[in-house]
């Protein structure tokens, strides 16, 4: 049986770091075309063009540090806004009063607010306001005292970037509760799967020991005791089952990380994509007490949607082979809607009776919960089940053709 292991990535925050690096570049090159604009209010432009080279030259060499949260190092983040706090510092050096008192822009301009929203996306809304913080004391120091506009900038970045690292936090808290969502759904679909395929085998071999050596007696008796403790146990075990944790990426661009088990049960492999003909794979049931009647033309469904609605129905024979008697017959009759696929497995034996299933539900005797009911549920199908007492049992799948579950996805 092949395994297919799928790695699921979640990163909600990777795109915030795609804009924040568009961002940089694009004021970057505003805040060298406002000095370009207004280049006579500057007192010392030398000054200016050496900052705006440096300014430059770092954008562009540390693209890469914003690709993702791994690689924005403290380092980093730290010489970028000193680099930003340090050309609001030298705007009062470069210009002339004029330019400080109509409320010009600094040399770094909206490129400031790009260092701290690097902080808000690596560590939240407290690496936010600890950023934000000394650019709102640069820039009072810049004007020489608290402006409207100057005050009413700086609470904008403020309040901005706070707010941009709670939606992250957020986002990441949302990121890894789907994970764990998605690997216990995963988990509990796999288990189920065990279970449905255990109680096709092992369970059914373990039962008939039990019975046949306490019909035998001696040390017989004794070996079906033995099969039917280790029934019990394994009944236990498949209706429980254990869900792995979590994985979180230690590469914070990845986001989280989910490793999701597919089974290949047939080890066909990955690339089977053509439909089955339901037909072949239901004629090996018909036997001399079990009647097929089919149509004429083939029945297409989806090579794992075929199988579990084959497995189902090999499940039901199962139930009246065990519970109908010895000399019950049974008949399987397939028809094909335009829109779904419908088998229906009747036998004359003597019924179910009412509650019988529940109990053993119960008991954990999970063959109609699993093997017939579990399968069609992830097909996106139904299962029902007609048993008047004394009046033989009668179970109809219904399956999509288009099918909705997870098994016809793969």
């Amino acid at each position: 049986m092949a395994k297919q292991v799928r790695v699921m990535r979640m990163s909600v925050e990777q795109p915030l770091w795609r804009a924040l690096t568009g961002y940089r570049v694009l004021t970057m090159l505003y805040a060298v075309g406002l000095f370009a604009t207004a280049y006579d209010e500057y007192d010392r432009p030398g000054i200016a063009i050496a900052y705006y080279v440096v300014l430059c030259a770092w954008t562009l060499a540390t693209l890469p540090r914003v690709q993702n949260a791994a690689a924005c190092t403290k380092r980093f983040l730290a010489v970028d806004l000193a680099i930003a706090i340090t050309g609001i510092v030298l705007t009062p050096l470069v210009v002339n009063n004029h330019h400080i008192d109509s409320g010009g822009p600094t040399l770094p301009s909206i490129w400031t607010a790009g260092s701290v929203l690097a902080f808000a996306i690596k560590g939240g809304w407290r690496w936010a306001a600890l950023a934000s913080t000394p650019v709102a004391a640069a820039n009072l120091f810049e004007r020489g005292h608290p402006a409207r506009d100057t005050v009413h900038n700086v609470i904008l970045v403020w309040v901005a970037s706070i707010a941009i690292g709670y939606v992250v936090e957020v986002a990441r808290a949302s990121e890894r509760t789907l994970a764990r969502a998605l690997e216990i759904e995963a988990a509990t679909r796999e288990r189920e799967r065990l279970a449905r395929d255990i109680h096709d085998s092992v369970l059914q071999v373990l039962a008939m020991v039990q019975r046949r050596g306490a019909v035998m007696g001696g040390e017989a008796a004794e070996l079906g005791r033995m099969a039917g403790e280790q029934e019990v146990a394994l009944r236990t075990l498949v209706s429980g089952g254990l869900t792995s944790v979590s994985r979180v990426s230690r590469d914070a661009a990845q986001g989280a990380v989910v490793h999701v088990v597919d089974d290949d049960r047939d080890g066909d492999g990955p690339d089977e994509t053509g439909p089955l003909d339901l037909r072949a794979l239901l004629a090996p049931y018909a036997s001399a007490k079990v009647s097929l009647v089919e149509p004429g033309a083939p029945v297409p469904l989806p090579p794992p949607a075929a199988r579990e609605l084959a497995a189902a129905v090999g499940a039901a024979l199962d139930n009246v082979h065990r519970h109908a008697g010895e000399h019950a017959r049974a008949w399987i009759l397939v028809e094909d809607e335009p829109d779904e696929v419908l088998v229906t497995v009747r036998d004359d034996g003597p019924g179910i009776p009412e509650g019988r299933l529940a109990q053993a539900e119960g008991e954990g005797r999970l063959g109609v919960a699993l093997s017939i009911r579990g399968r069609l549920r992830e097909l996106g199908g139904s299962a029902e089940l007609i048993s008047p007492p004394g009046q033989g049992t009668e179970v109809e799948l219904k399956v999509p053709k288009v099918s909705r579950g997870k098994a016809g996805q793969r």
